[in-house]
């Protein structure tokens, strides 16, 4: 045995059995190639994970140095909700398919509460941020900035797991899930730049963001 050969097995993290460029899925079966369309959607969930940390992290910098305005005090706590449903979502992408009996509603399989909860974080927000109704361009804070790459991510995401389910792939609502999530975070993006006072900068020059009417939504939504 090579010396490489011996570090890997004493590793706790590196096993070496990826380096065919396969993985292995939830609750056994074949192992499928890490391109797989699964493998790319629940990995696409993981930077959704990923990118929200970042937004987290900028929060407990304010925190730490004592510039964290009292509308994001809580920002912080919601994100780590969703990074960790985030989690969820993932494990019902990485499940074996024939082992759906096996997964757990909030745990391994999105539910239609899951759904419901975004739903009903967005309606609140909805009725105390006032939105523009145009393409803006991120970058106003690091917040919202962090925030809005989240949202591009969950996006991506959402569009590898539309093919899943096309396949069979993929549960009812988690679709549904990452398409609300998405818009929330647009919402909770604007809601950041508003808390530190800063105005959405909009994508056309010479033009001033429209504030929302009843019925508009977020690109995309």
């Amino acid at each position: 045995m090579t010396e490489r050969r011996a570090a890997i097995r004493e590793s706790a993290v590196a096993t070496g059995r990826g380096d065919d460029g396969s993985t292995g899925l939830l609750f056994g079966g074949q192992r499928v190639a890490k391109d797989d369309a699964r493998t790319d959607a629940y990995g696409t969930v993981d930077e959704a994970v990923a990118a929200l940390g970042l937004a987290r992290a900028e929060l407990a910098m304010k925190r730490q140095y004592g510039v964290l305005t009292p509308t994001l005090a809580s920002l912080g706590e919601l994100i780590l909700r969703f990074q960790r449903e985030l989690f969820v979502v993932g494990a019902e992408l990485a499940a074996n398919p024939e082992a759906t009996d096996k997964l757990q509603d909030g745990v391994s399989r999105v539910t239609e509460r899951m759904v419901e909860g975004v739903e009903a974080v967005l309606a609140d927000l909805e009725a105390h941020v006032t939105l523009p109704t145009e393409f803006v361009v991120p970058g106003e804070s690091r917040v919202s900035a962090s925030l809005e790459l989240a949202r591009t991510v969950v996006r991506r995401a959402e569009r590898r797991v539309v093919g899943l389910r096309r396949e069979g792939l993929a549960g009812e609502w988690t679709v549904p899930y990452l398409n609300r999530l998405a818009d929330l975070l647009w919402v909770l993006a604007r809601a950041a730049e508003a808390a530190e006072s800063r105005e959405p900068r909009p994508a056309r020059t010479g033009t001033r963001g429209r504030r929302a009417r009843a019925g508009d939504v977020p690109p995309e939504g």
